[in-house]
């Protein structure tokens, strides 16, 4: 049984490693593909292209979904894996923007498309594959190991681009050694195409296809009978969307929350995601054993409960340990430095006036302030009448605050363990061998790649639109209320969606778990 859930853990593991070096590499990414000139919008236009990925996977679903069903679990997933290894390892061959123009972001898109649609094919064989394995009373444990892979693909990506830059100076990363970790990926998923290929059909649809009771049309059979699609539409709306908002929260919203909103070098970030991601995946196997125990559905909704209350005290908090406001500042260490430098990104050349100020904190906190003015034949830049300024801020906390946001990480990964653990015993359980490929992963694309997918790029919009709103209202002095707390705006997005489950679930599903070999 460990055989076979090794072999399906691996390949998926790389497959979301695939996916995840895109994310993990955003801020860097925005530099790389996009114009230069509008920081903010070329990372927003990163995370929409993160999200593309997200968008297809239903689509991967239907497709990848259809053959599992027709041919069978093994072979599809085969494909999966090496669509998704060429995708990653071509993503990293790509010339930047200055190179190629408008081609580099379209090319970047397209792969990113077909890293979803790959995607979309991979986790429901996966988990279809080992379930159909699986005895009865132990589903939750075995297909628990299969959902600890979506974690682990984050974790090693961070580790490995963790790896990169140690090896490399600051400026041979962010010339070329970004690169490094999307390439590197043709090898992984060489060793799991080695690995996958010695696999045997799953027994349950081997049965079913012998004795010639496969569906001719999975996806009619699926979406066409109403009693079937209910439990679709069921599992979409009272489990899989809730599922997704709580996931990417915990994870991706919080990697991106610390770096963009609270301004903590990537470096401890990436170190923060780590250690609470390696910290909360052992509860992905403690929550799908315990499912087997008292059931799936109270422990999945008691998830999304826990997460709802608890979103923005965790993030306010979090917040908190980065505010330079609330820190007791060493007078004495702070400096100021003005400077004129050649403005690199201007190919006609040009200057750049460039002050830095950096301040000391009594908890060890350091800041840095660096505001650019781009000056051309000695005049400043203006655009709408106002001087162009590049502000960046950086403020690497203390060894204090950084364990307490790894614990802030930790505790949202408990609520992902609860909801996520269970999911793939509960889904595989509600659809019929025949179709059942298909039928579980549309809803499991649809809530995690739409609804889950889209967070990050939503929750950032809200964010900055809350701060804009701000803006505008206190230089026009306008007598209206401004929006408390803006950077915590972007968490109403998972609080709506994941109470619109919690109360559907709840209502609705069935806290009886089903055999599946029906």
């Amino acid at each position: 049984m460990f055989s076979i859930i090794g072999a399906s853990s691996v390949g998926t593991m790389i497959e979301w490693y695939d996916f995840y070096i895109f994310g993990s590499l955003a801020t860097i990414i925005s530099t790389k593909f996009f114009p230069a000139g509008n920081e903010t919008l070329s990372y927003l236009s990163t995370l929409a292209t993160f999200a593309a990925g997200f968008i297809v996977r239903p689509f991967g679903a239907l497709f990848f979904g259809r053959l599992g069903d027709l041919i069978g679990r093994k072979y599809t997933f085969m494909v999966t894996l090496l669509l998704m290894g060429g995708a990653t390892f071509l993503i990293g061959l790509i010339p930047s923007y200055e190179t190629i123009g408008m081609l580099a972001p379209i090319g970047v898109l397209l792969l990113r498309l077909l890293q979803g649609l790959a995607l979309g094919g991979e986790y429901g064989g996966a988990a279809t594959y080992v379930a159909e394995h699986s005895p009865d009373n132990e589903r939750g444990y075995m297909t628990s190991w299969i959902q600890i892979t979506a974690t682990a693909g984050l974790i090693i990506s961070l580790i490995v681009i963790a790896i990169t830059k140690a090896s490399l100076s600051k400026e041979a990363f962010d010339d070329y050694g970004w690169r490094i970790p999307f390439l590197a990926s043709i090898i992984m998923v060489g060793v799991s195409y080695l690995i996958r290929r010695n696999m045997h059909e799953s027994p349950l649809f081997a049965k079913v296809k012998s004795e010639g009771k496969t569906s001719a049309n999975p996806l009619k059979e699926s979406f066409g009978n109403k009693l079937n699609f209910k439990f679709v539409l069921l599992a979409l709306l009272g489990v899989t969307m809730g599922q997704g908002v709580v996931w990417y929260t915990g994870q991706f919203y919080a990697m991106s929350f610390i770096e963009k909103v609270m301004n903590v070098p990537k470096e401890q970030v990436d170190s923060i995601l780590i250690w609470g991601l390696c910290l909360g995946t052992p509860f992905f196997v403690l929550f799908g054993w315990l499912s087997d125990k008292i059931g799936r559905k109270w422990i999945m909704m008691a998830g999304m409960l826990v997460a709802i209350l608890s979103y923005r005290t965790i993030y306010s908090n979090m917040y908190d340990r980065a505010d330079i406001k609330l820190k007791t500042e060493i007078v004495d260490k702070a400096t100021s430095i003005a400077e004129i430098k050649e403005n690199a990104k201007n190919k006609n050349g040009g200057m750049d006036s460039v002050y830095t100020v950096t301040k000391a904190f009594e908890d060890g906190t350091t800041y840095k302030e660096v505001k650019t003015v781009t000056l051309n034949n000695g005049a400043v830049d203006m655009k709408d009448g106002k001087a162009v300024i590049d502000v960046k801020k950086t403020v690497t906390i203390s060894d204090s605050d950084k364990w307490f946001l790894v614990l802030m990480v930790f505790i949202q990964m408990l609520f992902v363990t609860m909801v996520y653990g269970p999911v793939a015993a509960f889904l595989v359980e509600m659809f019929p061998v025949k179709i059942r490929y298909t039928s579980m992963s549309l809803p499991y694309h649809i809530g995690n790649g739409i609804f889950g997918g889209l967070l990050p790029a939503i929750a950032t919009f809200l964010v900055t639109n809350a701060k804009g709103l701000n803006d505008k209202a206190k230089e026009a002095r306008l007598e209206i209320m401004p929006v408390e707390k803006p950077y915590l705006e972007g968490l109403w997005y998972p609080i709506i969606i994941a109470g619109i489950c919690f109360v559907i679930g709840t209502i609705y599903l069935d806290s009886k778990d089903n055999k599946v070999n029906d």
